[in-house]
């Protein structure tokens, strides 16, 4: 590795930013911003936060664009400070489903906030979209459209269990009473809709998005009712079978969905971006720091990891049923090119808190960089078939880490350096099954890569529950296990193993708990820590289990538990201490 010589760039002043005040408006000398974004978290500008992503988007395309971040939604204080947009208002939950974010699985609310300045859950409000939309109305009488973006517009854009309410609610564009939803990571739709709504041309034809219509698109899957689905458990089943299997640009049809008397319209999801549109987004101009104005109020936490952590690719296909990025970033792999990802790490020297560590190398999965089915990209994805489940890989994926272990060399001969770490999810189950390349993957990982531990979330290990969360067997934990060992053993290091495991599951029972903690002593030799209780997060197959009690599949009633004191007793049964030997790779 080269000498380290280090550049260092000045602190970052609002003229960095994207505006967020007047005064800054004023400065750049805008009367009116052409688009105002509107999001759960304080503005943090990078390329991890999709509402920044959109911001510099829209700037590239040559659009003025504001942002107002976690705005009061008790006054017209924040709501106003910009002005009315010239074109849209585009609104977001934030990076997190507010739901998701504000409680845990048990329904408890949570105290922290890893995108609120100071740290503290006071910021975010409960169903952000549909409250920010209300806060807009309020204040701007017959106001330019509202657009919904980011993950919770996606995971909710047709009938959906929401577990806070414990019932199905209606497609979040009823509720939140918006013009528009861009759903999934919908880069193409953003620049259409955009376009379309600056020349006053009509946006319903664009791919990607959803709208609300008074008569029905016949052209269109016809999905059952919103009041059937309440009605019936097994048509809202029918319903998410049809949503869940209509996402791929490829081969997806659109889909239309009566909701009491008018039309829920979802078009076909637009383009993925290619190779080198992946490379143009994460060439734009981030600061990646928290805006002034809210930096005044703490610091965030999540910049702590994602500052200078580097996303490779976009999707995942890996189809955990109690996982939602499948459905909303994709099931095609979209990735960037090495010579970007490069130049990336080479940057990060110019700023003066870089101290040579990448916190991050990765993607939704890791090891899914570099490789893809061909039938897939061809054709889009199967609706019969998984490229991975708890019985297989499908024949067809030949996963190659090759191009992965190319790049993780590359990327530590970078100037200055010193570190880089693989800190996303790996699916251990391509490892094994990579015969050419998964025992030079995983050394490279054990040698280079991995900061003190292993993460991996093998989520359970009785087949019939990880049959119902679309996870591989235990005996691929068993054997990576060994080859994880083996690797410390002669490199001399010690390493360890972290496993992400999930309790009450649907199809989950104690005695069920009592055989994964049997498993975690016996096989594993350690004490479970990060074991977590499910939560049946929107437009996931585990949240559709866990509403009608049924497998998908086969329609058979499935024991789901329901009672909070008894989903807590299966967690705490796994995480039950138990004395063990030292040992150096548990």
């Amino acid at each position: 590795m080269s000498p380290r010589k280090k550049t260092y760039k000045p602190n970052f002043t609002e003229k960095d930013f994207l505006p967020t005040t007047r005064a800054e408006m004023d400065e750049l000398g805008w009367d009116q911003c052409d688009v105002i974004l509107v999001s759960g978290d304080a503005y943090i500008d990078s390329p991890f936060i999709g509402v920044a992503m959109v911001g510099r988007m829209l700037e590239r395309m040559g659009y003025k664009v504001g942002m107002i971040g976690q705005p009061d939604i008790n006054s017209d204080v924040d709501i106003k400070r910009l002005g009315e947009p010239r074109l849209y208002w585009g609104v977001s939950g934030g990076s997190v489903d507010s739901m998701v974010s504000n409680y845990t699985a048990t329904k408890k609310f949570r105290n922290s906030d890893d995108y609120t300045p100071g740290g503290k859950n006071t910021k975010r409000p409960d169903r952000a979209l549909s409250v920010y939309c209300n806060l807009i109305r309020r204040y701007f009488k017959n106001t330019v459209p509202l657009v919904l973006g980011g993950i919770e517009a996606s995971l909710r854009r047709t009938s959906h269990y929401d577990y806070w309410a414990n019932k199905l609610k209606k497609p979040i564009l009823f509720d939140s009473k918006a013009d528009i939803l861009i759903y999934g990571m919908g880069e193409i739709a953003l620049e259409q809709v955009t376009k379309a709504l600056e020349e006053g041309r009509d946006f319903r034809d664009i791919r990607g998005v959803c709208y609300i219509a008074k008569e029905p698109n016949y052209e269109y899957i016809q999905l059952p009712s919103h009041a059937e689905c309440v009605e019936n458990k097994e048509r809202y089943i029918d319903l998410f079978d049809d949503f869940y299997d209509n996402n791929d640009p490829i081969s997806a049809n659109g889909l239309c969905q009566p909701v009491d008397t008018r039309f829920l319209i979802q078009n076909p999801p637009c383009d993925y971006l290619d190779e080198d549109e992946m490379d143009a987004n994460s060439n734009l101009p981030f600061t990646r720091e928290l805006h002034p104005y809210y930096a005044k109020d703490g610091k965030v936490k999540c910049l702590e990891t994602i500052k200078f952590s580097i996303m490779t690719h976009h999707g995942c296909w890996g189809e955990c049923n109690f996982c939602a990025i499948g459905v909303h970033q994709g099931r095609t792999i979209r990735t960037r090119s090495e010579k970007n990802i490069l130049k990336e790490a080479k940057d990060f020297n110019s700023y003066n808190d870089y101290k040579g560590i990448i916190s991050d190398v990765g993607g939704p999965t890791a090891n899914m960089y570099g490789y893809e089915c061909g039938k897939k990209l061809k054709k889009g994805t199967c609706d019969d078939i998984r490229c991975v489940d708890a019985e297989r890989l499908c024949k067809v994926m030949h996963v190659d880490h090759s191009r992965n272990i190319n790049l993780l060399r590359k990327v530590r001969e970078v100037e200055g350096v010193r570190k880089a770490f693989v800190a996303s999810g790996v699916r251990y189950d391509l490892i094994t099954a990579d015969k050419r390349h998964g025992y030079s993957y995983l050394k490279e990982m054990v040698k280079h890569h991995i900061s003190g531990q292993m993460k991996v979330a093998p989520e359970h290990t009785e087949q019939h529950v990880l049959e119902l969360m679309g996870k591989p067997g235990k005996q691929t934990l068993v054997d990576f296990k060994k080859l994880y060992d083996r690797l410390n053993k002669e490199m001399d290091k010690k390493q360890f193993l972290t496993y992400y495991l999930i309790a009450a599951h649907p199809g989950c029972t104690e005695k069920d708990m009592h055989s994964l903690k049997d498993f975690t002593t016996n096989e594993l030799k350690m004490n479970p820590e990060q074991a977590q209780v499910f939560t049946p997060t929107p437009s996931t197959y585990s949240a559709v289990m866990y509403y009608t009690e049924m497998d998908p599949k086969t329609r058979k009633k499935i024991f789901v538990e329901k009672d909070t004191k008894r989903k807590e007793k299966q967690k705490a049964i796994v995480q039950e201490k138990n004395c063990f030997k030292s040992g150096f790779a548990s």
